[in-house]
C-alpha cells in the first residue's frame, strides 16, 4: 500500500514538473501573439493573455511601412534557411560517415580539428570573410550565407555520436560485398537509419539560419533581399521604436514558420525516440 502511495506521488510530482515546465514554455510566445493584437499602450501597461482587437490596425501599419514587404521578406528567408538545412545536413552527415565508416591514421586528428572550429566565433572571422567575399564579388548575394553551411561542425559531432550507436558497419560491410558503391550505401542505407537525428538537426539548422541577424546584415545590402529578422530590424526607427504591437505583430509572423517547421519535424524525432528505446 505504502508502495503504491509512494509511485503515486512520484508520478504527480513528474507531471506537476512537467506542467510547469510546459508552460514556461509556451508562455512567451502565447504573450507574443495577444500582444500583436493589442495596441501600444496596453502592451505598456502590463502582461495579458486576453486579445486585443487591434490586429487589423497592426497590419496595416507593417503594410504601410515603406520596403516592409512580409512575403518577400518570407520567401527571402525561406531561400536562405532551407538551402542552409539542405546543404548542411547532407555533406556534414556524409562528413560523419566518413569518420565513423573509414578507418585512416589522421581521423581522430581531423575530427578534433573539425570541433576545434567551432571554438572560433562569428563576429572574430566575419571581417576577413566579408572581404574575401567582396574580393569574390559575392557580397549582396545569398551565397555567403548558404554554401558555409556545407561545414557545419555542430551538425557533424551530433550525426557521428549517432552513428556510433545506430549504423551497422556489418549493413556497410554486407552492401560493399552485393557491389553497392560508397555514394549508393551512403544514400540508400545509412541516411534512411538516421531520419530522427536529420529531423532533429533539420530544425535546429533551419530556426538558426531563419534567425540569423549579424552576418545577413554585413552581406546583404539591398532592401529587396532582406529576411525576415533584417525587415523587422526595420521597425527599431524612430517612428516604429515605441510601437509596440507592430513589433509583436511582425514578430508572430517570423516565428510562424518555425513553429511550423517544427510540427512537421516532431514526429520523426518522437518515432526514433521511440524506436530507440526497443531492444531486440
Amino acid at each position: 500500500m505504502k508502495y503504491s502511495v509512494r509511485i503515486g506521488l512520484k508520478k504527480a510530482l513528474v507531471y506537476t514538473v512537467s506542467f510547469v515546465l510546459c508552460v514556461m514554455s509556451v508562455m512567451p510566445f502565447l504573450v507574443m501573439f495577444v500582444n500583436a493584437s493589442r495596441e501600444n499602450y496596453d502592451i505598456q501597461q502590463g502582461i495579458s493573455l486576453i486579445p486585443g482587437n487591434m490586429l487589423k490596425e497592426n497590419m496595416q501599419t507593417l503594410r504601410d511601412r515603406q520596403n516592409f514587404n512580409v512575403a518577400r521578406g518570407m520567401w527571402n528567408s525561406f531561400q536562405v534557411a532551407g538551402l542552409s538545412t539542405v546543404l548542411a545536413l547532407y555533406f556534414s552527415t556524409l562528413t560523419a560517415y566518413g569518420l565513423v565508416v573509414y578507418s585512416f591514421r589522421l581521423r581522430k586528428a581531423a575530427f578534433t580539428l573539425i570541433m576545434a572550429t567551432m571554438m572560433i566565433p562569428t563576429q572574430v572571422s566575419i571581417v576577413g570573410f566579408f572581404t574575401f567575399m567582396f574580393r569574390m564579388g559575392l557580397t549582396n548575394t545569398y551565397w555567403p550565407l548558404t554554401i558555409p553551411a556545407i561545414a557545419s561542425p555542430t551538425v557533424v559531432f551530433f550525426m557521428r555520436q549517432y552513428m556510433l550507436t545506430a549504423l551497422p558497419l556489418e549493413m556497410v560491410e554486407a552492401a560493399r560485398i552485393d557491389g553497392s558503391s560508397e555514394f549508393n550505401t551512403f544514400n540508400r542505407i545509412a541516411l534512411p537509419l538516421m531520419k530522427p537525428a536529420l529531423a532533429t538537426q533539420a530544425i535546429f539548422i533551419f530556426i538558426g539560419s531563419w534567425n540569423r541577424l549579424f552576418e545577413p546584415t554585413m552581406l546583404i545590402s539591398s532592401q529587396d533581399k532582406y529576411t525576415m529578422p533584417m525587415l523587422v530590424a526595420l521597425l527599431r526607427s524612430d517612428r516604429f521604436r515605441t510601437d509596440y504591437g507592430t513589433v509583436y505583430l511582425a514578430l508572430s509572423l517570423t516565428v510562424l514558420p518555425l513553429i511550423v517547421v517544427y510540427l512537421l519535424l516532431s514526429k520523426h524525432i518522437i518515432r526514433g525516440v521511440a524506436l530507440g528505446g526497443v531492444k531486440e
